[in-house]
Parts: C-alpha cells; sequence; structure tokens
C-alpha cells in the first residue's frame, strides 16, 4: 500500500453476474487496459483524508439497506467502446444519499447526475465499437441485475486498490 491516493467507490455485483460481465471484458477490452473487473462506478474521486468518515457512513448506510433492485435497460455506444445502461433509482438514492453528505468534497464529474452502466469495451477503433454494438443489440434482452454491495478503492492511475466491500445488510420488506 503506497501513500494515499483518491477513493473511487463502486457498487459490487452478485457473483454469477459478475462473471457474465468479466467475461464480457475479458473478450472486447484491450487485453493492456483491461485491468479492472466489471463495475458501476458511483464515485470517481473522494478525498483519501475523509476515508474512516467515508467507511462508517457507507457501513451504516447498508447495514439498514436491503439490496437494491436493478435491471440492465439496454446496449449502447460511448463511441470507442461499449456498455450496458444500469436502471437502479433505489441505488441512485443511496448514492444521492452519499453525495449530499460529501457534498463539498464532489468533483465535478461527481456532482454531475449519473447514469449507471457497466463498460465492457472501451478505447478500440469506431468501427469496431460498433460491430460489436451491433452484435450485443442482436442478443439483447433486458434483465435483472444483482447489486449485493459497494467497495472502496485507491486510484493511483492503473489497477484499482481495494480497501473496503461493504455489502447490503437489510431486508427487503414484502
Amino acid at each position: 500500500m503506497g501513500e494515499p491516493a483518491p477513493l473511487i467507490v463502486t457498487a459490487t455485483l452478485g457473483a454469477a453476474d459478475q462473471r457474465r460481465f468479466d467475461a464480457l471484458r475479458q473478450a472486447h477490452f484491450p487485453p493492456e487496459r483491461n485491468y479492472l473487473r466489471a463495475h458501476l462506478t458511483l464515485f470517481h474521486h473522494l478525498p483519501p483524508a475523509r476515508y474512516r468518515e467515508i467507511l462508517n457512513y457507507l457501513k451504516n448506510l447498508l447495514a439498514s439497506s436491503p439490496p437494491p433492485k436493478a435491471t440492465v435497460g439496454s446496449v449502447y455506444s460511448i463511441g470507442r467502446g461499449v456498455a450496458y445502461w444500469v436502471n437502479s433509482p433505489e441505488l441512485m438514492s443511496i448514492r444521492d444519499r452519499v453525495a449530499e453528505w460529501f457534498d463539498v468534497d464532489l468533483i465535478p464529474q461527481d456532482r454531475a447526475l449519473q447514469r449507471l452502466h457497466i463498460t465492457v469495451q472501451n478505447k478500440v477503433e469506431p468501427a469496431e465499437a460498433r460491430a460489436l454494438l451491433d452484435q450485443l443489440k442482436r442478443d439483447f434482452k433486458p434483465g435483472p441485475l444483482e447489486i449485493s454491495g459497494v467497495a472502496i478503492h485507491y486510484y493511483r492511475g492503473g489497477p484499482w486498490e481495494l480497501i473496503k466491500e461493504i455489502p447490503f445488510r437489510g431486508q427487503r420488506k414484502t
């Protein structure tokens, strides 16, 4: 572990969904750039000096929160790559609560209203991205996505350094 670096907060996927999207990244991401697992970024840059506060806030929040309902809504172009939109008002509500709490520390990218997505290809030639988009659209069907918790990572310019995973612990009311 090196010097403190900016913190990235992601939503963690259930095991089956993690395997599915990791396999897509393995198949379609340029190998020299594929050093991350599939993920849903909630915050790109939180201050490491507030790590303990961030950790405690997330632990308390997720202790009473059931895993949010989520669906993979569509596949779309990101220009030089392809991603899947993820629709989860419940996860966005949790993200909004965290954003409100840490508002003074948010960079513009994290202040902007976010649409959740999972990138499965990036930094390829546009023609290659269009071909993959066409291929994935042919077989695409919207469906559920399991969100199991959140993770905090250090960002050090390349692979992320996992610090802590925090599961959702609340029970869904029936």
